[in-house]
């Protein structure tokens, strides 16, 4: 069964399944990363592991970007393809193409010409400003891996061949891990070996997905004729991939504002207790986010067919999954809170007062299904504003302005900060739920060929 059959015809549960699995491993190796990474790294210095650390607020705002607009791609490319459109996919993949260039051409430059001041600007100690242009000047001009990558990767998923799309970043994953010692201690290019072997493990996987995507055993083949921007593409593809831009870029501000209150509140041992609470939160979201990303071109190819049973059912499914997945999580985390925290850290006293925060901020997370699978799947069926304001909604309209008014309205003002979170997760669910099941009808009744 073809790519394209399998969207169609195969049933919706096993289809779900064959999706979802290898892109939530393909999330799992993009993790590695940055761990590899911080591995090696930490062998030369602190100071140097702190430079990294730096620069990749820098680093996710191109993953931002990148993810953002591929998956805007990915749900135009469903569509299309549903709609029995393949010459306008392969048209739309093209100027997809021509986009991500044009991307990646931006920050080459910002390199080039800005990076001692952006280096300047993160740190005002002599060593470090060093370390970070060295880390950040070479991760800007050669980005074109991380976006080419990261746009054939999700050109694969629109035709429902995620596991090509886990082999690349395996690929890569590889070649990072073997590059690491080698250019960082056995060429002793320190830090400066760290980025040179990251952008070439994404080039590596960027060039394979490439080779694959060229060629003849694929149904969005890339043509030259196509090279070119085209607005009726370009303003569909950004519309829809805002919101997952929106979703990505904020962590940083959401972290920001976690740690200047806990640090202003609560001193270090709080601001400790946040960092060990947001890895072990990567434990719920990754496989989330892997299940919605599975999800979304199969809805998006059949909400172009116009099968309307397939799309309800691939929604119902993801939404099982995603609400049973986080309710389970949320009873490991009620339950055993300081054995996880023990998974991240061996500090008696931090992991005491991860327990007693941890039940506080994730009592809510079972919520997280809900609101995250019916986001996503607006952005699948073309809905992007309603994505949009929703992918705002439980960051930026409720839980930031939650961080800093809560502390004043109780007692306890960590507790506060705590709170938060599972306030802003139940609202943000709740009003997303009723939202998307107020709208979903209407939406396939209107069918695609309107969207």
């Amino acid at each position: 069964m073809n790519p394209k059959n399998k969207l169609a015809e195969m049933p919706v549960r096993p289809l779900l399944y064959t999706m979802a699995v290898p892109l939530m491993l393909s999330l799992l190796i993009q993790s590695l990363y940055n761990i590899v990474d911080s591995i090696f790294v930490a062998r030369l210095s602190e100071t140097a592991l702190t430079a990294a650390s730096l620069v990749y607020a820098i680093q996710f705002l191109m993953i931002a970007i990148g993810v953002g607009t591929a998956v805007g791609l990915n749900a135009l490319l469903s569509r299309k393809l549903g709609q029995k459109k393949p010459e306008e996919a392969c048209r739309a993949a093209t100027t997809g193409l021509f986009l991500m260039l044009g991307t990646s051409l931006v920050f080459t430059l910002v390199g080039l010409l800005f990076s001692n001041r952006i280096a300047a600007a993160l740190t005002n100690d002599p060593e470090l400003q060093q370390l970070c242009r060295e880390y950040l000047s070479v991760n800007l001009v050669f980005c074109w891996g991380i976006f080419l990558q990261t746009y054939g990767q999700r050109l694969l998923q629109a035709v429902g061949d995620t596991v090509l799309s886990m082999v690349s970043l395996i690929i890569g994953a590889v070649v990072n891990i073997i590059l690491d010692p080698i250019l960082i201690f056995g060429l002793g290019l320190g830090v400066r070996g760290a980025a040179i072997a990251t952008v070439l493990s994404q080039a590596v996987g960027a060039v394979w997905i490439l080779h694959f995507l060229t060629g003849k055993k694929t149904i969005l083949r890339l043509r030259k004729d196509y090279m070119r921007p085209e607005k009726k593409v370009i303003l569909p593809v950004m519309a829809l991939g805002i919101s997952t831009f929106v979703m990505m870029s904020t962590e940083s501000l959401l972290s920001i504002s976690f740690s200047s209150s806990l640090a202003r509140y609560g001193g270090d041992v709080a601001v400790g207790a946040m960092t060990v609470i947001t890895s072990a939160s990567q434990l719920c979201t990754l496989p989330i986010q892997g299940i919605c990303q599975g999800g979304q071109p199969v809805m998006s190819f059949n909400f172009g067919a116009g099968k309307k049973s397939r799309v309800k059912e691939a929604f119902r499914f993801q939404l099982t999954l995603c609400s049973c997945y986080t309710c389970l999580f949320w009873l490991l985390m009620m339950l055993a809170p300081g054995a996880v925290a023990g998974i991240f850290t061996s500090d008696t006293a931090l992991i005491d007062y991860t327990t007693w925060s941890m039940r506080i901020y994730m009592a809510g997370i079972f919520a997280m299904g809900f609101q995250i699978a019916c986001q996503q799947s607006f952005m699948a069926l073309g809905q992007a504003k309603v994505s949009l304001l929703l992918a705002c909604l439980r960051k930026i309209i409720l839980l930031i302005p939650l961080i800093f008014i809560l502390p004043h309205l109780l007692p306890d003002p960590v507790f506060g900060v705590f709170l938060a979170e599972p306030v802003s997760d139940i609202l943000a669910a709740t009003i997303t739920t009723i939202t998307f099941f107020s709208r979903f009808n209407g939406i396939l009744e209107r069918g695609a060929a309107k969207v």
